[in-house]
């Protein structure tokens, strides 16, 4: 995924940068589309694993529903509260569903990495504890957008 951001490249998050702040936020906003075509958004944890954005979502949320019916949606991270220290992401793309729906904790080699990376992340522990009411969704980002309003204080 080539990133094609035309306005703001002065401020962009280089590859690098991109990856450890999404690596250490934990709270993004997603952004789906309703069945009467309204936009929905709701906060949610996430773990990027250098490629693709997890999110694990309650199979029986509002935001479930809207990505069964239609899989697109766009994902913002951000940071800061002064002008000078604002920060963030926008990924936007089609999701894929990945694993068993909802999860219990059945086998499943292809989530084993994305489940130590936030069971640490956002509960401390090695392994991912399941509720039977969680499930994940994978956001390959076919289009970024990023600022980082720091680097106006350096030019």
């Amino acid at each position: 995924m080539a990133v094609t951001q035309r306005r703001g490249r002065k401020i962009m998050m280089a590859p690098a940068e991109l990856d450890e702040f999404l690596a250490t936020q934990r709270t993004c906003r997603v952004a789906t589309v309703s069945a009467d075509g309204a936009p929905h958004v709701s906060p949610l944890w996430f773990v990027w694993d250098g490629t693709s954005l997890w999110l694990y979502s309650i199979t029986r949320s509002k935001r479930w529903a809207d990505l069964r019916r239609d899989p697109r949606v766009a994902v913002t991270v951000d940071a800061g509260e002064d002008y000078g220290e604002l920060r963030g992401v926008e990924l936007s793309g089609t999701v894929d569903f990945v694993g068993e729906a909802p999860r219990t904790g059945e086998p499943a080699p292809e989530l084993a990495s994305v489940e130590h990376l936030f069971a640490r992340k956002n509960f401390g522990l090695d392994e991912m504890p399941h509720d039977g009411r969680h499930a994940w969704v994978r956001l390959t980002p076919e289009s970024i957008a990023s600022w980082d309003f720091r680097k106006l204080a350096s030019s």
